[in-house]
């Protein structure tokens, strides 16, 4: 086992809290700090203590790194990220597709010729991305498209002429012909379109209307970040998600999601494949999105740990990566896994240990344990743990 060496990424809609303070570093000035990766993924590996990159760790010995079972499933890669996300403003609305899609996708870019780090590139890679996030402070997210029924009466409400050819739209064709019809509009059209929104909801805000207050106040907040854009407005027809610390939401491909706020750990099959529908100053391709987009309405539901090896359980419908939260006391517990595994110490000080020795593991720091190495740990210590999801 290793202990890793990981890195951040500073986007502008990161805290310059939570991810210092984790790692025990004094908060920056001068940027946030929006996600600490682990994994082995291309654009940023986890290093280990020589400097090796894990990727090239694995790549030089993948029989002992990920085990038999992984390779034959998922080819010689890790398949899963790990990363701490931390948001004090809001992501982009956006999708990721099915590996169908991804193989698809990619396949037709490589074959144009488009360089992978052109800013207009749709798909990085030939994988799928679906994720979690488990709330580790309380978050706020958009998720998914409420049902239908409630969009149109969320959208009435405000009574504006500039939203009946969205409300005809949705009422007619469903989200498939409403939203589509948005992304189209013209700049001009937009920006009207947008701006009256805005001001309309303000106004219920303002009157302490409780129907749609959180999504009326996130409307009017997501407008003054990005005047004109058409997200304000399918923000509307999303569910407004709030996870308590604990709890997680499962992101299938195809859902429309952002997170408007807080931090979690977040894990998702090792892809950088991100389809934007808005809330961003990124490139949207139009076309990929309506073919990604998952068009289903209805409630998402809210993930609640169950118990089981090692700790809290929290079930995905994929085999791609399996999260467990594990509180670790003064005696050693087992954390034996087929699989290679993650691990990150959240709280305390964890001390794990192999048959090679024991590496201690303070807050913020993480380790890669490869598959079918007997691990042990004690604390005390809140750890989170990843392997795959192959039984």
């Amino acid at each position: 086992m290793w202990q890793l060496t990981n890195s951040v990424r500073h986007y502008p809609w990161g805290s310059r809290t939570v991810i210092p303070e984790l790692l025990g570093e004094p908060s920056p000035a001068d940027r946030p700090y929006a996600e600490l990766w682990m994994g082995a993924h291309a654009d940023q590996p986890s290093r280990l203590a020589d400097g090796t990159p894990l990727d090239a760790a694995i790549t030089a010995a993948p029989d002992q790194m990920l085990g038999t079972a992984v390779i034959e499933r998922f080819g010689p890669r890790l398949p899963f990220l790990m990363k701490v996300l931390a948001a004090d403003r809001p992501l982009s609305l956006q999708a990721h597709p099915t590996p169908e899609q991804a193989a698809v996708g990619f396949a037709a870019e490589e074959a144009a010729g488009v360089p992978r780090d052109d800013p207009t590139r749709t798909f990085k890679d030939p994988f799928h991305k679906p994720e979690i996030l488990l709330a580790i402070t309380p978050v706020e997210a958009l998720c998914g498209f409420r049902p239908v029924e409630e969009s149109l009466h969320c959208l009435a409400k405000l009574q504006l002429p500039e939203l009946m050819p969205t409300i005809a739209a949705l009422a007619r064709g469903g989200l498939r012909t409403a939203i589509p019809q948005l992304l189209a509009l013209s700049t001009k059209r937009r920006e009207s379109l947008v701006s009256a929104v805005a001001e309309r909801a303000a106004r219920f805000v303002a009157a302490h209307d409780p129907e749609f207050i959180n999504t009326y106040r996130w409307a009017a907040q997501l407008a003054g970040t990005y005047p004109g854009d058409p997200g304000v407005v399918i923000s509307l027809m999303c569910n407004h998600l709030k996870l308590a610390p604990g709890e997680a939401v499962f992101l299938p491909a195809g859902n429309l999601h952002a997170y408007l706020c807080g931090a979690g750990v977040e894990v998702m099959a090792s892809s950088d494949n991100v389809l934007r529908g808005g809330l961003t100053s990124k490139h949207i391709d139009l076309a990929a999105l309506i073919e990604v987009l998952d068009f289903s309405d209805g409630k998402v539901p809210v993930l609640h740990p169950v118990l089981g090896p090692g700790g809290l359980r929290y079930p995905v419908p994929v085999e791609d990566f399996d999260l467990t939260r594990v509180e670790l006391g003064e005696d050693a517990g087992l954390l034996t896994t087929a699989g290679p595994q993650l691990v990150l110490c959240a709280e305390g000080t964890a001390v794990l240990g192999s048959a090679d020795g024991q590496l201690e593991l303070p807050r913020g720091r993480s380790a890669f344990v490869p598959a079918g190495e007997p691990l042990s740990a004690r604390g005390p210590a809140l750890l989170y743990r990843v392997t795959t999801g192959l039984r």
